[in-house]
């Protein structure tokens, strides 16, 4: 590949690039919670399609809409990528978990706590990971593609589990703080602000260290 965009510049690109790899994944997740988020809204409104009618019921709807498009979301990573995705799978577990037991014993409860749960148990891995080994679940994950110090890992490692608790711990204020509909809302727009931040910081970290293409030599003449 050719550059020729200044050393700061590829720098910038590259982390650019990082960033973008590292939050990609996390914004196609936002998928099944836009459409829970749409269908929430829906409450009360009646689907017709030929003979078959459907009332939407709140979060009970909007719960069986995000089980099924993360099942989807899956699959299509699955056959994207040709393999399957971990914390994808772990998701849609959680989700099914979570998320059924909200639609068979109709309590919301359930799938107000999920978020918590989900990234609390990531943060208590991320932790443990960090004092384990050599390497911590970060590098584990992105070191094939990343070529770090040490103690940028570890800032990194940190800044994730960070990032974790407090999702968790937020879930939890605004779920209990405030209404449900107030609930439905912060969960999709706190997911898209919180990935872009963590993205943003992430490339921030790592742009430093990252290692520009020399540009290649021109052997044809022209």
């Amino acid at each position: 590949m050719f550059y020729n965009a200044a050393p700061l510049g590829l720098r910038g690109i590259l982390a650019l690039q990082t960033g973008l790899a590292i939050g990609m994944k996390q914004l196609l997740e936002f998928i099944p919670i836009a459409l829970f988020f749409i269908v929430y809204q829906l409450d009360g409104e009646t689907l017709t399609l030929g003979g078959w009618q459907h009332e939407f019921d709140g979060i009970f709807s909007a719960t069986a809409v995000l089980i099924a498009a993360t099942a989807l979301q899956v699959l299509i990573s699955r056959i994207a990528s040709g393999f399957w995705d971990k914390r994808s799978l772990w998701t849609f577990v959680a989700v099914a978990v979570f998320g059924g037991a909200t639609l068979i014993l109709r309590d919301q409860t359930f799938i107000q706590w999920k978020p918590t749960i989900f990234n609390w148990a990531l943060a208590l891995a991320f932790g443990i990971f960090h004092f384990i080994g050599d390497r911590n679940l970060l590098e584990r994950t992105l070191g094939a593609q990343l070529e770090l110090p040490k103690a940028v890992w570890a800032k990194l490692n940190l800044l994730w589990m960070s990032n974790f608790l407090i999702v968790g711990a937020l879930n939890l204020y605004v779920a209990y703080g405030y209404s449900e509909a107030f609930w439905v809302s912060y969960k999709l727009y706190s997911a898209i602000g919180f990935t872009l931040l963590l993205t943003v910081l992430t490339a921030v970290l790592v742009s430093p260290h990252l290692q520009a293409e020399e540009p290649a030599a021109n052997t044809d003449g022209d």
